[in-house]
């Protein structure tokens, strides 16, 4: 349990300097968007955890290898289909992509150890 909680807070502070450090627009989060964002985070994190179990990860190695399959399966599919065919700006894509990347391999690391 303590990990998830780890991992949670972990995704939640990486995902914020992420955005403080690439994002060039932006504004202020106000406190039910700080609450969304949160339970976003244990959500994915507990999901995350789930399947390092079942798959019986349990070193850091497997963990980042996970969270790089999970992005390349799940967010980066999404976020190509997205400029294909909704014409989502290539920036855009690759901005929230990235934060994708950094919290997966991350989460993955955490809930793997």
């Amino acid at each position: 349990m303590l990990e998830i909680l780890v991992a949670t807070a972990a995704a939640f502070v990486l995902g914020g300097a992420y955005y403080a450090i690439f994002a060039t627009e932006g504004g202020e989060m106000r406190p039910w968007m700080v609450a969304v964002e949160v339970l976003r985070c244990l959500v994915l994190v507990a999901v995350v955890a789930g399947l390092a179990s079942e798959a019986g990860v349990d070193d850091v190695a497997g963990g980042l290898a996970l969270g790089a399959a999970l992005f390349v399966g799940f967010p980066l599919v999404l976020w190509v289909g997205a400029v294909v065919h909704e014409r989502t700006p290539i920036r855009t894509a690759v901005l929230h992509g990235g934060d994708w990347l950094v919290k997966l391999l991350a989460i993955g690391a955490i809930v793997s150890v």
